[in-house]
Parts: structure tokens; C-alpha cells; sequence
């Protein structure tokens, strides 16, 4: 197997499946490069319903190099409201176009503010607000500029490399199309790849949010919050890796000055900015509920400058360092030539449901595959019934027995991690559950002023970027 680039084994993703030259190439030169669509689920009642049964204006956005939570704030901002108000049911690239529903809670239909960079479009109500998760998956467009090579080498590959069965997969009838213009392959294939976690999951030019999480699950907030505002990348621009080295500076000091360091910051840090300043405020200027531990707790004012951020980042700290973990345990799955589609014997397969066309894996169904079982549930997999999975570590956790777990618990151990570890306060605490460890999809290449153009699936929580690595293996920093 072809060594995965150096950036990439930083988050546990250590090789390619296919060995076919990269076309390199850049993604994302331009936010129409990258299309995103999500395919729906939700049902809304008409948009003159009784507000007071159904409170949630339901909203469709198509957002123009938009973070999501960038945007939830500028909604509510413009209109003059909370931003718990405002939810959405996926986090979505920021340099894209993409389509995601939101609601909105307590407003008319004439109380949609004009945001720059969004179409907005009222589709009806809903008895209550999107949570994450509230989309069967997603269709991408997707162009590749500069890329240098023939990709159907590469989509051959992938073809040969399972017999395509189980995974979690997109239906054609739910995919997106070629866009207007590129020449069409007729043709099409089925390919599949391992369900990494991309690199966007641990910063797409700094990738630390799973070393915060780490610290986290270790019982050091402290050692969290200097590793999320310190910790300086040669990608970043240069003021803010010194203002990074000046917290790492401070932080070894005696009596660190956070003010002075605060006021150096740059200011489209926004959340570091955060932390620091309830780090100069300290924990007496929290109010009820913000703390997670008591105020008398040593380290009580980390926690408190951890709670700066968002609600769903607090989360993702920890999701990122499960995620790490998981990429870990496929890395070491495919370096001992396990099968990914098809279960052996010790394995944990979970069985799912078709939703809007999606085959949705459900981790709260599962079942091992003993020595008796193993045949049956492979044929499950091949059908596209159940799917083989790994484990999002947190303290409930079912871990795989055989060769699986062997690799399960050998991970943990060289991460120096337990399960029970996960047991956190607030926000952070986690349960763990298990994942598919494959998406398989129905892709579609064509091009476009000699670019290769890609259209295809995936389930929620899949990344685009697992699949296109495999024809760019450029550095993360072009994906």
C-alpha cells in the first residue's frame, strides 16, 4: 500500500488503498468548485401553520463561502435575536457552495433577514428545531483544478480493491449529477474507500483540534486550552504564529500576563480571543450553569475559557480525538489486510436502514460476528444491510473481539487511552458509539476545461475528501 502524506499520519490516517499515480490538482480555488447538497429528511408542515404547534420556521440556505456557524450568528444578528435560536443539522465546508436546511425559532416568514453571500428560501414549519445529524447525507459536485492525469486508472482501482458490498452508500436515484456542461461518463462505478474522518475534522491548516481533546480526555483543561490558542503551524501567517508563541511563552511563566497577550492577538482569531479574555476575567465573572465544575475546582478557569467557544465545538474537541482514534484503528486494519466490507470473526456489524434513498448504518443495532454468525452477516454486508464498524471511543463503548479488537485495544494502548477517560463534564462527556468503517458510492466523473469533475455521494458524516484523496494524494493543504 501506498504511505499516506506525512500531514495526513498526523491524524491517523497512514496509507492510500489505491497505488495509482496522484493527479495533484487543487480543490476548492474557487467556492463553486465545491458543491454540497443535502439530501433531506425532514417533513415540514406549510409555512401558515399554527405557530404555536410549530414555532420553527424551516428555512433552506444555499451559503457562498459561509462557515456554518459564521452564518447561524450572522442570522441571528441581523435580526436581532439569540443565536440558540437559530440550528441547522450539518456543519458544512466554509469554501463551498453549499445547500443545508435551517430553522429558525419564533419567526415569520417576513422576519428572514437579507444575509450577503446566501439565498434564502422559506419551505414550511417544523414542531421543533433541526439537531445535528437531521439529514440522511449529502451530494457533492466537486472539481479538481489542475490535476495532471487520467482518473479512470485511479476509479478502476478503487473498483478492484473490495467486491463492493456493505458500507454505507448513496442510491443513484439520491446522488447528485454531472453539472450543465461537463462532458458526462456514461459509464459510472461503484467505488469504495475507507470512512476516514478527513482532515477538516482536525483543522484543514492547523490540525489540533483532536490534540485538545486528548488533553481533555487526560483530565487536563489547562494543557486544552493552551494547545487550541497556542500551538503555532507554518501554515498559518506569520502574526499569528508569534501571538501562538507568546501564549506558549506566557504559559511557562510564573505569572502569565493573559491581557497583554489578549490585546496582541490578532482579531480574526475570534475564539482564542474568547478564551483569553475569560482567562483575564477569571471564574468570578461566570454565571450560573457556565462552569461545568465548582468554582473552587483547580481548574476552574480553564474550564471557564474552554466554554468561550460554541456548544457543538466544546463537542468537537472530543468527537476529534475519538475521531483520531478510529482513523488509527483502520490504519491497522488495512496494514494487517483485513476486509473492510465483509466481516471475520470477533467483528462488531451494524444493521441500517434505507432513508431517502441513503442506506443508513444503526450503531444502536448491532450484532458480533462469531464463528457462527460470520458467513450470514456477510452476506447481510453484501446486500447492503449491515455494515462492519469500529469504535468512536467514549465510556460505553463496545469493543470488537478477535483480530478486531486485538487492534482496537492495541490502539488505545499505544494512545495511552481508556474508555472511562471519556467520562467528562458537561458538554465533553461522551458515551462513544461505533461507525462504519467504509463508504461506498456511486460515482460519476466528467470534465471540465480538461478538469476532472466528480459526482457523488455520502451518507452524514462521511467526508469528501476520503474519496478524492485517493486520485489528488497531494498534501492536505490542496484538499
Amino acid at each position: 500500500m501506498r504511505e499516506a502524506h506525512e500531514r495526513e499520519q498526523a491524524v491517523g490516517v497512514d496509507h492510500y488503498v489505491s497505488d495509482t499515480p496522484g493527479l495533484g490538482g487543487r480543490l476548492r480555488e474557487t467556492a463553486a468548485d465545491f458543491r454540497v447538497r443535502e439530501v433531506e429528511t425532514v417533513t415540514p408542515e406549510p409555512v401558515d401553520a399554527a405557530p404555536g404547534s410549530y414555532p420553527h420556521l424551516l428555512v433552506r440556505a444555499r451559503l457562498t463561502e459561509w462557515d456554518t456557524n459564521d452564518f447561524a450568528r450572522a442570522v441571528a444578528n441581523a435580526a436581532g435575536v439569540g443565536r440558540e435560536r437559530v440550528s441547522w443539522a450539518g456543519t458544512k465546508d466554509k469554501h463551498a457552495v453549499t445547500t443545508q436546511l435551517f430553522t429558525l425559532r419564533g419567526f415569520d416568514p417576513e422576519d428572514v433577514p437579507s444575509v450577503s453571500g446566501a439565498d434564502l428560501t422559506v419551505v414550511g414549519r417544523l414542531g421543533r428545531a433541526l439537531a445535528f445529524g437531521d439529514l440522511a447525507g449529502n451530494a457533492f459536485e466537486i472539481r479538481l483544478r489542475g490535476a495532471d492525469g487520467d482518473p479512470d486508472a485511479t476509479v478502476a482501482a478503487l473498483a478492484d480493491w473490495t467486491a463492493l458490498g456493505g458500507g454505507t452508500r448513496l442510491s443513484p436515484e439520491t446522488a447528485t449529477t454531472v453539472p450543465d456542461g461537463v462532458t458526462d461518463d456514461e459509464s459510472g462505478e461503484t467505488v469504495a474507500v475507507p470512512n476516514w474522518f478527513g482532515h477538516q475534522r482536525f483543522g484543514s491548516r492547523r490540525p489540533i483540534t483532536h490534540e485538545v481533546g486528548r488533553r481533555l480526555v487526560a483530565g487536563d483543561p489547562r494543557g486544552a486550552v493552551l494547545a487550541y490558542v497556542g500551538s503555532p503551524f507554518d501554515t498559518e501567517p506569520e502574526e499569528s504564529r508569534v501571538a501562538r508563541r507568546r501564549v506558549e511563552r506566557e504559559a511557562a511563566s510564573d505569572d502569565p500576563e493573559w491581557g497583554a497577550v489578549l490585546a496582541s492577538f490578532p482579531s480574526r482569531l475570534r475564539f482564542e480571543r474568547s478564551m483569553l479574555h475569560r482567562l483575564v476575567e477569571g471564574v468570578s465573572a461566570a454565571d450560573d450553569g457556565e462552569l461545568p465544575v465548582a468554582p473552587d475546582d483547580p481548574d476552574a478557569r480553564w474550564w471557564y475559557a474552554l466554554g468561550a467557544v460554541p456548544e457543538n465545538l466544546q463537542r468537537l474537541f472530543v468527537h476529534a480525538a475519538q475521531s483520531f482514534l478510529f482513523n488509527k484503528i483502520l490504519s491497522e486494519r488495512l496494514a494487517r489486510g483485513l476486509p473492510f466490507t465483509r466481516p471475520v470473526e470477533g467483528d462488531v456489524v451494524c444493521f441500517g436502514d434505507d432513508t431517502a434513498g441513503v442506506a443508513a448504518p444503526d450503531p444502536d443495532r448491532t450484532q458480533r460476528a462469531t464463528a457462527d454468525r460470520v458467513d450470514v452477516l456477510a452476506r447481510h454486508c453484501e446486500r447492503g444491510r449491515a455494515f462492519v464498524t469500529a469504535p468512536l471511543i467514549g465510556h460505553e463503548t463496545t469493543l470488537a473481539d478477535g483480530e478486531p479488537g486485538e487492534i482496537e485495544r492495541g490502539v488505545l494502548a499505544d494512545a495511552g487511552v481508556d474508555p472511562s477517560e471519556f467520562t467528562l463534564p458537561g458538554s465533553y462527556d461522551s458515551a462513544g458509539t461505533r461507525r462504519a468503517i467504509t463508504c461506498v458510492t456511486d460515482l460519476r466523473v466528467g470534465t471540465v476545461d480538461g478538469d476532472p469533475v466528480f459526482g457523488f455521494g455520502l451518507p452524514s458524516g462521511a467526508y469528501a475528501t476520503a474519496l478524492l484523496r485517493e486520485f489528488s494524494k497531494a498534501a492536505p493543504s490542496a484538499l
